[in-house]
């Protein structure tokens, strides 16, 4: 509750004043504090989006500090950080086409992902640090199940586009990764991870927007953001010290090392220079 009103219904208001400006600062905030490790979010955002076997856009890592008895246990969430300075965007072959910073309309400032155009090369998941992308695999939950339920191939509704995954049909095979759900932003829904949430944990809005209540808590606490993931930063420093141009072997061995540690489970907090759009109250 924030000022005797539930978080939801504040940033539902929020996000509908938000709309009628030409522009905003999409960001979120996760309390750290609040996080209890339901998975709540991570379900619901699979049940969202038809997530194939092992592609999870909203992971949520238990971390365990100090020494017995004052053991501390910290839960901490690592959707997409749609970061200002992306290292996937730059990885990316197409020039910006499959992968890109939005630049118009509600799509602004989140890192946006065109299945059509993408050729399934995978070096976005080897270029990112926090382990956000990765390839659909093509497989189902009910693989070897007598028969496929119909909810597993869809219909789910993904950057502005319905999908049918099935077949060969996108997302089968593409890179995916979250998006702050943008085809909910525009119907004034927020995202799923932000309603599921049980704790009111997660926040998001309109950062600039002084009035908002995801304004008012990051200005009233101390926030930091995810420097990388352990697991997962060596191959995205090494991809980043040779600028993004490697060899076709060496991007296809930095793919492999990086499918292998999605989507890590240590998250180191610090200053990142990706620039990125989400924050933490630890």
């Amino acid at each position: 509750m924030y000022e005797n009103r539930d978080e939801l219904i504040i940033m539902r208001e929020d996000l509908q004043r938000a709309l009628t400006k030409d522009k905003q600062r999409w960001v979120m905030l996760i309390d750290n504090r609040r996080c209890i490790q339901c998975h709540a979010c991570c379900v619901g955002c699979m049940a969202e989006y038809k997530s194939a076997p092992g592609v999870r856009y909203r992971p949520v890592y238990g971390l365990e500090s100090g020494k017995y008895p004052n053991v501390k246990r910290t839960f901490v969430p690592r959707p997409c950080q749609h970061c200002d300075d992306p290292p996937c965007v730059k990885s990316c072959p197409t020039e910006g086409k499959a992968i890109y910073k939005g630049r118009e309309g509600i799509s602004t400032g989140i890192v946006m992902m065109n299945y059509k155009e993408c050729v399934s090369c995978g070096r976005c998941v080897a270029a990112c640090p926090y382990g956000a992308p990765n390839l659909d695999g093509v497989t189902y939950h009910a693989e070897n199940a007598p028969f496929v339920p119909e909810m597993e191939k869809g219909p789910t509704w993904e950057f502005g586009a319905k999908w049918m995954r099935e077949g060969t049909n996108r997302p089968m095979g593409a890179a995916r990764k979250c998006h702050f759900c943008y085809q909910r932003l525009k119907e004034a829904m927020l995202p799923t991870c932000v309603t599921t949430c049980v704790s009111r944990a997660t926040y998001f809005g309109d950062g600039d927007d002084p009035q908002s209540l995801i304004s008012k808590v990051i200005k009233a606490n101390k926030t930091v953001t995810m420097a990388y993931v352990q697991e997962t930063v060596e191959v995205a420093r090494h991809v980043a010290s040779k600028n993004f141009e490697l060899s076709k072997q060496e991007w296809k061995e930095a793919v492999v090392k990086a499918a292998e540690t999605y989507p890590g489970k240590t998250p180191v907090f610090g200053e990142a220079p990706t620039k990125p759009r989400l924050f933490y109250i630890l």
